[in-house]
């Protein structure tokens, strides 16, 4: 009985290992920094978000270009390297539509929001307190500023965020429907975030950070997939997975079960929904205890579980509030600190 009572309760605690709790980071750091002046654009171009077109990005608002890398602004603090958590991947345009429970044919109109995943992680954190930047790219267009001004309204470090000239900021439309099923549209032919290069990585800023985040949507398709391969081979930190299965942008089911596990078993921390878990088993049922035995691996980092157990409480109190607004950036928990 001793025996299966220990297996239980070190089962509960390998259990929890395969969350990562996007908005639970609050223990590693609730330092912020300011918003670094200099992103690179394009192919060796740099963009000062200063000259950014404000609210209503205006085509006749002036753009400042010039040579070279992304450079460091004199005067603004360093990143604290014990507490960074670098976000990798997509960042783009949601389109959510203004009445709940509709599918996007029946939506009446549509609520413009920033989202991707790996933005959305880096939001989160920093609206936390914490510190994040993101890597990734957009178009160098009005939807790819918007993005930037957002990344900078929120703290978030974007050294790594890289402008396309010649590819569009990409496109979803994203609804949950009355059934509970989401229905999800995508506009990426290709879109900018599948073009980032492994050339265009600032590596300087992955090896800073204390965890390094991404998905497997930038797994799809070259050249970002190589880019992805090389950023998480070379960072030399801890590596959180979020699967984030968007199965309409995979070539076929095959091909998106082959890519999302290539790099399951170098992952520290990964977190996979119950759909995930089921898609990738062909059907199996995620709360069976064996079925989800089946995706450990050596690498995972086991969190000390009552640690975790008040990051659980903490997370699950931000996701309710979250829910309770439309678009993924707009809706993320802010945390306000006292200043004393």
């Amino acid at each position: 009985m001793k025996n299966s009572s220990k297996s239980k309760q070190q089962w509960r605690k390998d259990k929890c290992c395969l969350c990562f709790l996007h908005y639970s980071i609050r223990f590693w750091s609730l330092a912020s920094y300011p918003f670094h002046n200099s992103v690179k654009t394009g192919r060796g171009k740099v963009a000062d978000p200063g000259f950014y077109p404000s609210q209503r990005f205006q085509r006749s608002a002036p753009r400042f270009h010039v040579q070279g890398k992304a450079l460091p602004v004199d005067g603004l603090p360093k990143i604290k390297d014990s507490s960074l958590v670098v976000c990798f991947g997509e960042m783009l345009i949601d389109f959510v539509p203004t009445s709940s429970g509709l599918s996007l044919a029946d939506a009446p109109a549509f609520k413009k929001a920033p989202g991707g995943a790996p933005a959305n992680v880096a939001v989160g954190i920093a609206r936390l307190g914490g510190s994040s930047a993101f890597i990734g790219k957009v178009g160098e267009d009005e939807f790819g500023y918007m993005l930037a001004n957002i990344l900078k309204e929120n703290n978030v470090n974007s050294e790594g965020m890289r402008f396309d000239p010649g590819a569009q900021t990409a496109l979803a439309f994203v609804t949950l429907r009355s059934d509970g099923e989401c229905e999800f549209m995508f506009y990426r032919n290709p879109s900018a975030d599948m073009l980032l290069q492994e050339d265009e990585l600032d590596f300087d800023l992955i090896t800073k950070a204390t965890i390094f985040h991404y998905g497997s949507i930038s797994l799809i398709t070259e050249p970002c997939k190589s880019a992805h391969i090389a950023a998480a081979k070379d960072a030399g930190v801890v590596l959180s997975y979020d699967p984030n299965l968007r199965l309409p942008l995979w070539p076929s089911a095959e091909s998106a079960r082959e890519g999302i596990m290539s790099i399951w078993d170098t992952a520290d921390i990964i977190k996979v929904s119950e759909e995930e878990i089921s898609f990738l088993t062909q059907g199996d049922d995620p709360y069976d205890d064996a079925v989800v035995r089946k995706f450990f691996h050596p690498n995972l980092k086991l969190p000390d579980e009552d640690r975790l157990r008040d990051a659980l409480m903490f997370s699950n109190a931000c996701g309710a509030l979250t829910v309770t607004e439309r678009g993924p950036i707009p809706a993320l928990f802010v945390m306000l600190f006292s200043q004393l």
